[in-house]
């Protein structure tokens, strides 16, 4: 079984060395590819589509479709022939000459001439290569071509007698030879780990794939002409930081050699962010990289796209306002429509957001009214009856969290503003007027992901010493992703921050939503991945 296998499936490392061979031998006649150094593309696959089919429409725009009524069979294909030749004479004799260059994905070699398949950024496009029209010695050599191997072609754009569109190549270059021979097939499961760790030839292979990654780029595309257009600042801050705050995570730590100092990378943009508000920036966004040292599932990778921004004189009504306008923005541009569809629900981004506070989802969902609930020991006497897990150190705070995650979230389908989060969870955001226990806070929940955080900004630096402290006093009973007292930041609140509304959100999880991505390593380029035993 296994030898019949091998004969259909010439071995790889056979292949390889055979294409080791072609290169020495095209090096040996002078012919290096490798040599190469630039080509002269003048247009890109879907140009080429796009110009043809207007001369075609200048020069054949008003000649009626051949009529084979009445004809037999044979008569029929003649009349056919003779309106396709006429067709090519009449653009033949007006030829649109185009350079383009990719790499070959097919290739069909018959006789005198062949057609071979072209891929580059942004399409395919057939090649017809003959013997004629290049030459005997470039015939010769295109015929010992792989799969893999990249080209240059010059020639006219023509459509074949079944209608596609190609390029008649007069010139044809190879630019490089491929030395690694290309899977036959690069999808499903089985090879997604493949796929994830050679990203390479998943983008070679999958069309999809890099349309996904053309379509993330052009969301922090639109993500910045958004804030742009609203007079946001685009700033960067340190990566590398001595107290990594702003978010409820482990962080990574590593050591600075020339100052002998261990170091963290940041978990969020936070703290700096802020500062450059007390410096009086006003409105100010970064679009960073932030690590956390956590586990990796659908929706986690230990290094991520963060988008936080910050704007004076505003608080946590202005930010939803603000981010239910980005998001629909973000849906009609990049998706071109506020119904998107993610794994076969439609979720409606054009409607009002609907907006309910924490304790009213869990009224909904679970059925309990934690504003009649006092004490921790009762909230903690209430968990245990419905068998949620909590730690010692929890408070009434905590607990209404863990209600939440347990009851609420699984229903949060279409956007949804969960607001006035206890205060216990959110130690840099500001305390409500009326309601002291709770926060001016909300988080955007869509699809059951919280895509989205955002408060009315903690500037009291007294209180903000005070949660730190609690923070502190966390850390010490164990809890890991307790935040740390940060003098420095004391310090600038001190100096006076004005009223602020701040928003983060990771930029992956919204690749997700508006690209229908399974999970989050789909959206990453290069994904977190296990080394490979070696």
């Amino acid at each position: 079984m296994g030898d019949n296998k091998s004969a259909q499936q010439p071995d790889v490392n056979e292949q390889i060395k055979v294409r080791m061979e072609k290169l020495k031998n095209l090096q040996d006649a002078g012919k290096d590819p490798f040599q190469i150094t630039k080509y002269d593309v003048t247009h890109h696959t879907d140009e080429i589509r796009a110009i043809y089919e207007a001369h075609e429409k200048e020069l054949l725009g008003d000649r009626p479709a051949v009529n084979t009524e009445g004809l037999d069979e044979q008569q029929a294909r003649e009349a056919v022939t003779a309106d396709y030749n006429e067709r090519r004479a009449i653009m033949d004799a007006s030829p649109i000459n185009v350079s383009f260059a990719g790499r070959m994905m097919f290739k069909r070699v018959m006789g005198k001439a062949s057609f071979c398949n072209i891929a580059d950024l942004k399409g395919r496009m057939q090649a017809y290569i003959s013997r004629d029209a290049i030459g005997e010695e470039a015939y010769a050599d295109f015929k010992k071509s792989d799969i893999g191997d990249i080209f240059g072609i010059k020639g006219f754009i023509f459509r074949t007698k079944t209608g596609e569109i190609s390029v008649h190549a007069e010139e044809i270059t190879l630019l490089s030879k491929s030395l690694q021979v290309l899977p036959e097939k690069f999808h499903g499961i089985t090879d997604t780990d493949m796929r994830y760790r050679q990203r390479y030839v998943d983008l070679i292979m999958n069309p999809e794939v890099k349309e996904t990654f053309v379509k993330r780029s052009k969301i922090i595309k639109e993500i910045r002409k958004f804030l742009d257009g609203r007079d946001f600042m685009e700033v960067e801050t340190p990566t590398l930081v001595s107290n990594a705050g702003g978010a409820a995570a482990r962080p990574f730590e590593t050591h600075y050699n020339a100052l002998d100092e261990d170091v963290k990378l940041r978990i969020s943009l936070e703290l700096y962010l802020k500062r450059l508000i007390v410096g009086g920036l006003e409105r100010v966004y970064e679009i960073g990289r932030v690590y956390r040292n956590e586990g990796v599932d659908t929706r986690h990778n230990p290094e991520f796209t963060l988008m936080e921004l910050y704007q004076a004189y505003t608080d946590y009504e202005g930010m939803m306002e603000l981010t239910e306008s980005m998001f629909r923005h973000l849906a009609e541009t990049v998706c071109g429509t506020t119904k998107i569809t993610y794994n076969g629900t439609e979720i409606d981004l054009g409607k009002p957001f609907r907006r309910l506070t924490m304790n009213d989802a869990i009224k909904e969902y679970a059925g309990v009214d934690f504003d009649t609930i006092k004490t921790d020991e009762e909230a903690k006497a209430l968990a245990k009856e419905r068998g949620i897990e909590f730690e010692e150190r929890h408070t009434k705070g905590d607990i209404i969290n863990l209600f939440f995650e347990e009851y609420c979230e699984e229903n949060l389908i279409q956007p949804t503003f969960i607001m006035d989060h206890p205060l216990a969870i959110s130690p840099l955001t500001k305390k409500k007027p009326s309601d002291p226990e709770k926060v001016e806070r909300f988080e955007l929940f869509i699809n059951t992901w919280e895509m989205c955080n955002a408060y009315s900004e903690l500037n009291d630096p007294i209180d903000q010493r005070e949660r730190f402290a609690q923070q502190d006093k966390n850390a010490e009973n164990g809890d890991e992703e307790a935040q740390h007292t940060d003098e420095d930041f004391l310090n600038a609140l001190a100096v006076g921050m004005p009223p602020t509304g701040g928003i983060g959100y990771g930029i992956d999880r919204l690749v997700m939503l508006l690209t229908d991505s399974p999970a989050i390593r789909d959206v990453l380029l290069f994904p977190t991945m296990k080394s490979i035993d070696k």
